[in-house]
């Protein structure tokens, strides 16, 4: 019998290299698997596609950090957990009060559309990614996300401020190296989104495997019944885990898996 019944993993610094590429073993692996594989990642739903199109077959996902979850079969979002527009306008005035040097952004639309402050760095044209017209554009509708970025503070010590600023009325965290953090609606972690899926699928915690590397993927670990932590994850995410895989450019999933389900 397979050891588990689903394996969740991460994508950025996880399943994918470090120039976002599925390896030949990673792709073997995913179509062998006897199990269900789950997308468990913090990218908006526009930026699957490049991932889908290296995949042999599109996987369930849950995306903006458990915000969205995504059937890619029916092209249907399953479940939306948004900030409302009311709580933006709460939290981003209690952050620009306490970080000056702030800039802030929005995934809207299930994270089909982005919306930006003019400081926020924009890396690649896009036509679902818009600089905002006013500053009351970027809490005038819902969000799956909301993002905050720092040119100076240190990333661990940008997301403490961060956390303690938003006072429990909103979810953070960070995927990047740099100091972005990423906010959700109150309980709103990718724990929460898979715990969601796999009651869906009549799917206990014991029975997953979960692989991830930054503090994002923190509750996911802590909620699988096994936690693999990447050889390139963060500290704390190494704290967490019951073991440690190879990294992302070494194939740490696939060969983690491979072992696991004797492929």
């Amino acid at each position: 019998m397979a050891p588990f019944r689903l394996v969740a993993t991460d994508i950025d610094g996880t399943l994918i290299n470090d120039e976002r590429l599925l390896s030949r073993q990673t792709i073997d692996t995913l179509a062998a698997m006897p199990v269900p594989v789950v997308l468990v990642t913090g990218r908006p739903l526009r930026w699957l596609d490049q991932l889908y199109d290296q995949l042999p077959a599109r996987l369930p996902a849950i995306c903006a950090n458990g915000a969205v979850i995504y059937d890619p079969h029916t092209d249907e979002v399953l479940r939306a957990e948004v900030i409302s527009s009311e709580v933006l306008v709460d939290v981003t005035r209690r952050l620009r009060e306490a970080v000056p040097d702030m800039s802030l952004a929005v995934e809207i639309e299930d994270g089909r559309a982005f919306r930006h402050e003019s400081t926020w760095p924009v890396r690649f044209a896009d036509h679902r990614v818009r600089v905002i017209s006013s500053p009351e554009e970027l809490t005038s509708a819902p969000a799956v996300k909301l993002l905050a970025r720092s040119a100076t503070a240190d990333p661990d010590d940008f997301l403490e401020l961060v956390s303690k600023t938003l006072g429990g009325v909103a979810e953070a965290t960070r995927s990047s190296s740099s100091a972005m953090v990423e906010i959700s609606a109150a309980g709103v972690t990718k724990a929460a989104g898979l715990a969601w899926f796999c009651e869906r699928e009549g799917i206990g915690a014991q029975d997953v495997v979960a692989f991830g590397d930054m503090p994002n993927d923190i509750p996911l670990l802590t909620w699988a019944g096994r936690a693999v932590a990447m050889g390139n994850a963060h500290p704390a995410v190494r704290a967490v885990a019951d073991e440690i895989t190879g990294t992302n450019v070494d194939d740490g999933v696939a060969t983690y898996l491979r072992k696991a389900f004797d492929i």
